[in-house]
């Protein structure tokens, strides 16, 4: 067994071992598990049962992981994203009006044109078309619009008459409980604890137990039901296939999964030196994607915390079939999760959009042209509550400011096709 894995992970090549490979999927398992309360929690948000949404979260992970190790043979995480399934349950279910059988269908339709564009050459060429600053600013928007959700799961701002956001009770129990587990997670994040998001969660459900917040009796935590689940898997509902807003939202979602897994796997391979393995990879996450709208949860992504799991020492797809493999196994631990208070959950939000804003560093703030559409972006997403309507706004805004300033030649023509279906996008779904 231990000269078939060898052979078939290349063990050898990479300079790694069975033991280290098995290590890096330990520790990136425990980097990333918080996405199973977290994701679920957000999907449950849009009407999905939340048991049905745990274990949605968990087979997609998965498989994910199990499809990345075999086939891109990559140190790759698959789970769920964050902000895609902020898209999912606040845009395109909660402003949109897409019920959430709709919105997998959505994902279905999205991950099927993300499976197109990774195993064709569309994929560099889109991606060399975007300019840096208006993907560097989707993620930023990306973080503002995470630490708005965090906030407000907290309790420590609400939405006030007319959608004015403002300070909430800090007297009140839930949002104590909120801030104390923020700091807690925060210092933890910062002293670079292992494991520290999951001792978070752990510590944060214990600090809401002591304020009497938690009611295990009401989460009916006793049995699992897989008939729930299965309400779910496959349950995509295709009854505004030919409406304008399901085509709004499947454009939406397409680009946030192309930019934002462009940008993830290309930094995953450079950073442990195999840029070789970016077709592959990229291609086994555009299939999870997909798979994603069938499984019942928003779509999975190459995500961040794989590159705790190569800081350990993981270099092959042996090191994301380990984590797959323990996702599975956390289908036992399905009663804890759901007892997890939104107090456990919201200071995760709030530091993962502070992460994102980092990413603000890279724009070009001397040049205008670049930065006031990347501007435009980072405030609309969360100012609007639509990633669509602030990715739109910033990609109609750059293509008019180049022309305006005579650099038109500076655009792809492949961006002015994209920016004038954003316009359309714009027009239809804000105006209309």
């Amino acid at each position: 067994m231990n000269k078939w894995m060898n052979n078939f992970f290349q063990l050898d090549k990479y300079e790694t071992t069975l033991k280290r490979e098995v290590m890096a999927g330990l520790i990136g398992y425990f980097a990333i598990v918080y996405i199973i309360a977290v994701n679920s929690l957000i999907l449950s948000e849009a009407g999905i049962p939340l048991e049905a949404a745990i274990l949605a979260t968990i087979f997609i992970s998965f498989a994910g992981c199990f499809l990345m190790g075999f086939w891109a043979n990559m140190p790759i995480l698959l789970v769920p994203g964050m902000g895609v399934n902020a898209l999912f349950s606040y845009t395109m279910v909660q402003s949109m009006g897409l019920s959430w059988p709709e919105a997998l269908a959505v994902v279905l339709v999205s991950g099927l044109i993300f499976v197109f564009i990774a195993f064709s050459r569309f994929a560099k060429t889109l991606s060399e078309s975007i300019p840096q600053s208006l993907k560097e600013a989707i993620t930023v928007g990306l973080g503002l619009f995470l630490m708005l959700i965090g906030l407000e799961k907290g309790g420590i701002v609400e939405k006030g008459t007319n959608s004015i956001v403002a300070l909430g009770d800090l007297g009140n129990p839930a949002v104590l409980a909120t801030v104390l587990t923020f700091l807690i997670a925060i210092i933890l994040f910062i002293r670079n604890v292992p494991g520290n998001f999951l001792i978070t969660v752990v510590a944060g459900t214990l600090i809401a137990w002591a304020f009497g917040l938690l009611d295990a009796q009401s989460n009916n935590t006793s049995q699992l039901s897989i008939r729930e689940y299965m309400d779910v898997f496959g349950s995509m509902s295709f009854d505004r296939l030919f409406s304008i807003t399901f085509w709004i939202a499947v454009f939406s979602l397409t680009m946030v999964l192309v930019f934002e897994n462009v940008g993830l796997v290309h930094g995953h391979t450079n950073f442990i030196n195999r840029p070789d393995g970016f077709s592959r990879a990229f291609q086994a996450t555009s299939v999870s994607a997909m798979l994603s709208g069938l499984f019942g949860t928003s779509p999975t992504v190459a995500t961040v915390e794989s590159s705790a799991s190569m800081a350990a020492g993981g270099r092959t797809g042996m090191t994301a079939i380990t984590t797959g493999f323990l996702f599975l196994l956390s289908i036992f631990f399905i009663p804890v999760i759901k007892l997890i208070p939104s107090s456990a959950i919201a200071p995760i939000l709030i530091i993962i959009g502070g992460l994102m804003l980092q990413n603000i560093r890279n724009l070009d703030l001397k040049d205008l042209s670049e930065s006031f559409p990347a501007f435009l972006i980072i405030a609309l997403i969360p100012f609007t509550y639509s990633i669509a309507d602030g990715m739109a706004a910033g990609f109609i805004l750059y293509p008019i400011l180049k022309v305006g300033i005579g650099r038109a030649r500076e655009v792809s023509f492949t961006l002015y096709i994209i920016a004038s279906l954003f316009l359309v996008n714009f027009v239809v779904h804000v105006i209309g």
